[in-house]
């Protein structure tokens, strides 16, 4: 129902709100380091993890080799690679010598992996793009807007523009506002040589890479609390992951009870039967997010190559949903993949399946994890999950988050000499 999460409004002196308004992002981010409390120990949490040696996800934690081929582009699959370097260079003529220096890093970087979905800065790589000069903003975004699909750059806006608009109506426009993002820049703009950028914020995080013509879109993070604007110059934007979630619906109600049965491995968002930390405190059901580069996800539910094909066909328009931010030609080469792996690909389900339920689900197989999940409150107040707040996550296991098995593949070849 539209406009439902404005009877979970705090009230404006609510401690929860009052504590943190009018601080910057920095002094917001050392208060959320703070030992003790709910995001110090988040932080506590993550930060080791970023430094670990990336391997990837897997489902058993043995990676399979040769499953990430850099090979050029197939004819019509190309990336938008020339639009890109040209975006690029120009974000960065336009950006003095210090912060030039700030946005650039090597192309296998570790930073790559400090990206996070929080509202909190725990790490501040690359540019914050609220302090930068709007023509940077501007010229930020074109490159953004060179990479994806025209439907993929709307969405990715409309994550920020939500952002803006909940800052606005919970009175805390300084940590959550429009450009409340990092940008950073990984290699050198270069037509065939590995490079990318990185955009994370609250709700919205993309990794993107482009070698040889490929471009590789992962990890990929996208949420809204709450999932629409209803005030202001962008009223109107609403149900902004509607075909995700109508799609899990469809496929589940496709399913002969036993199917579905297998399908549901928690019948609760909340369930008894859960091993303990399976609803992690900032996750909660997602296990793919943020820092999780190298986390071993065991396959569950039910193999959707043995689904009926109506449930088949709704499982392949998920994976198209999620590569929906993807240019058509990368999209085109990500979904024959997917659809290559077919046999091995599982999906799962947790919570009701009945429209208006709350509800994860995750699609996983050997080169895709596409996970949907309904949070509880976060700057509104609910302590259950709602269908206005929306979580996605995307990941490429095996190695290739981040494009990193084709950037190994091209840095293994130049070092041996080989074109």
């Amino acid at each position: 129902m539209p406009g439902e999460y404005r009877r979970h409004l705090f009230p404006h002196d609510h401690p929860r709100l009052a504590e943190i308004r009018g601080l910057d992002p920095y002094a917001y981010g050392e208060l959320a380091r703070k030992p003790g409390t709910f995001t110090g120990g988040l932080v506590a949490n993550w930060t080791p993890l970023y430094k670990n040696d990336f391997r990837g996800v897997t489902e058993n934690g043995v990676l399979r080799e040769g499953l990430h081929p850099l090979t050029p582009a197939e004819p019509g699959e190309e990336a938008p690679v020339e639009a890109m370097t040209a975006a690029a260079r120009d974000l960065l003529a336009a950006l003095d010598d210090e912060s030039r220096a700030r946005l650039t890093h090597p192309v296998d970087a570790v930073e790559w992996q400090t990206w996070a979905n929080p509202e909190f800065l725990q790490f501040d790589t690359g540019l914050r793009l609220e302090l930068q000069p709007e023509p940077v903003r501007e010229k930020a975004l074109a490159l953004v807007r060179a990479s994806l699909s025209p439907e993929g750059y709307e969405l990715t806006r409309a994550m920020m523009l939500i952002n803006g608009f909940l800052g606005e109506v919970v009175g805390l426009e300084t940590i959550l506002n429009e450009f409340s993002y990092n940008l950073a820049l990984y290699g050198t703009p270069d037509l065939r040589a590995p490079w990318g950028w990185q955009l994370y914020g609250h709700h919205c995080a993309l990794n993107c890479l482009v070698v040889e013509g490929r471009m590789a879109l992962s990890p990929v993070f996208l949420g809204a609390e709450p999932d629409e604007i209803d005030a202001g110059p962008h009223a109107g934007l609403r149900d902004v992951f509607a075909d995700r979630v109508e799609l899990g619906l469809r496929l589940m109600a496709a399913l002969p009870a036993e199917q579905r049965r297998q399908a549901v491995v928690y019948e609760r968002m909340v369930d008894p039967a859960m091993p303990e930390g399976r609803v992690d405190p900032g996750d909660e059901r997602h296990l793919a997010g943020a820092f999780q580069d190298n986390r071993v996800i065991p396959v569950e539910g039910v193999r959707v190559a043995d689904l009926p094909a109506e449930a088949r066909e709704h499982a392949l328009a998920i994976a198209a949903t999620f590569a929906g931010l993807l240019p058509e030609g990368p999209r085109a080469a990500r979904l024959r993949e997917v659809a290559a792996h077919l046999e091995e690909t599982w999906f799962c389900w947790i919570g009701g399946h009945r429209p208006g339920d709350v509800f994860y689900y995750r699609l996983q197989s050997p080169v895709i994890v596409a996970e949907l999940d309904h949070h509880c409150g976060v700057f509104l107040d609910y302590d259950t999950p709602k269908p206005f707040h929306v979580h996605t996550v995307l990941r490429t296991p095996h190695g290739n988050d981040y494009g990193r098995a084709w950037v190994r593949q091209w840095q293994a070849r130049w070092q041996t000499g080989a074109p």
